[in-house]
């Protein structure tokens, strides 16, 4: 049987990375994609963006941003490199047939520290997998990798499933780029409780974290934290899996946002939307029912990206309620409360504000407005998760660490997999796409060193 350099398992931003730094390099690559090819790119597919340092964003301020949103246990090592990394991104990606457009309108403060990507995540995907092909990278489809051959610290070969057949590929190093465990409902309730069966999954069906446990089980050092993943309010109307960017919410710090009891219960304006909007899905998924509701008149009409679902609307709070479930007399007691706590300040969008409620607990510490103005809008809300931030540790050449601390050989990691190093709760938008982008290269890079036997 056919032997590869190196095998890349996972068909997204990070893999593909992988593949083509490694062919590059002068090694042969096989990348397995799990699915089909009209669902090929994982969750890089639904994104639209790459958080970047640069000129107009230093490496401190991003770091700085970082521990904010995700504490200071994060590895420190691990995220410097991949911020100063990241500045090689733009050029790297354009080199590959990427191309880059104005940050969008709504995108709310991510013009100066992201870059957007012309097309969105699927023509990112597309033309990554189109620059794979022309540089020999073979890439199958609707081949799980199911675990792998390991024997002393090496990988010895790739097992693979397809169509009831299983079969071990000889590699000699292996990239492992598949993804976190978020699809898989009965892992995340193993920490979330049954009310993790209510939430959405806005990424790939395929992201079951079956690699991760196989790894794991056979001596993987795991990283990052149980409860943590990246999760979002999503419209409650979206599907199950594989709803994407499209079902996120944005009108959040434009309004209030109520529970299935019709009451507040954390601050729409606490920080930047790119800074806080990733800590909606955990707050929601506390709430009775793990849903909520994202409630705001017509001034917040234009302001921000719609979500696909268009939202309820109707002329009067009571009616609102009524036709998202709720009780009337709860919420319009709510937004009154609201109301009467609004001072009076220079509303602007594009900064914080200082707008904010005076009494009111919890407060509203930015962009707060009166909401009386008709007619009125509101989205359902569940928990939308992204991705999972329990992973396995990786040193800076992305190499795979033991239990023990020692690397293995010849196994590497990039993207969600081993994300958890440097996140553990919170999130800084386009921020999971700069670490595919760059431990997928660091992999490749390094997993094309095997290519002689080495």
């Amino acid at each position: 049987m056919r032997g590869f350099d190196v095998v890349v398992a996972g068909g997204g931003n990070a893999a593909l990375c992988a593949a083509i730094e490694a062919r590059r390099r002068g090694a042969s690559v096989l990348l397995l994609e799990r699915t089909a090819r009209e669902w090929r790119g994982g969750n890089s597919k639904y994104t639209r963006n790459v958080r970047c340092a640069g000129d107009a964003y230093a490496e401190d301020e991003f770091l700085a941003d970082l521990v904010e949103v995700t504490g200071s246990e994060l590895d420190p090592e691990l995220a410097l490199l991949t911020i100063e990394r990241s500045r090689e991104l733009p050029g790297w990606l354009a080199a590959q047939g990427v191309r880059w457009q104005p940050a969008l309108r709504g995108t709310l403060q991510l013009s100066r520290t992201n870059r957007f990507f012309l097309g969105g995540g699927k023509a990112l995907v597309n033309v990554e997998y189109e620059t794979a092909r022309r540089l020999g990278v073979e890439v199958r489809y609707g081949g799980a990798v199911t675990g792998l051959r390991l024997a002393g610290g090496r990988c010895e070969g790739v097992v693979v499933e397809s169509a009831g057949e299983r079969t071990t590929l000889p590699a000699r190093a292996v990239v492992v780029a598949s993804g976190g465990y978020e699809a898989n409902l009965d892992w995340l309730a193993e920490h979330w409780g049954e009310g993790a069966r209510r939430y959405r999954v806005r990424g790939s069906r395929w992201n079951d974290g079956l690699l991760l446990r196989h790894l794991l089980a056979a001596g993987a050092l795991a990283r990052g934290n149980p409860r943590g993943f990246h999760a979002i309010a999503v419209d409650g109307r979206s599907p199950l899996f594989d709803g994407g960017i499209v079902t996120r919410v944005d009108s959040v710090p434009f309004g209030i946002v109520v529970n299935g009891d019709g009451v507040r219960f954390a601050d729409e304006g606490a920080d930047l939307w790119p800074k806080r909007y990733a800590s909606w899905g955990r707050l929601i998924a506390m709430q009775p029912g793990q849903v909520a509701c994202s409630i705001f008149d017509s001034r917040a009409v234009g302001c921000f990206i719609p979500a696909v679902y268009p939202p309820f609307q109707a002329g009067s709070v009571a009616d609102l309620a009524g036709a998202l479930g709720l009780e009337a007399a709860a919420l319009t007691r709510t937004v009154a409360e609201y109301n009467a706590a609004v001072r009076p300040g220079q509303h602007d969008a594009g900064r914080l504000d200082g707008c904010a409620t005076e009494g009111l607990d919890p407060p509203k510490s930015n962009w707060a407005l009166p909401i009386d103005r008709p007619p009125y809008y509101g989205y359902p809300l569940r928990v939308g998760v992204t991705f999972t931030y329990l992973g396995v540790a990786v040193d800076r050449d992305a190499r795979v660490l033991r239990d023990d601390g020692a690397p293995f050989e010849n196994v590497y990691a990039a993207g969600e997999v081993m994300a958890g190093s440097i996140l553990r709760e919170g999130y800084l938008a386009g921020f999971g796409m700069t670490i595919g982008a760059v431990f997928g290269r660091l992999a490749g890079a390094a997993a094309a060193g095997h290519r002689n036997g080495g």
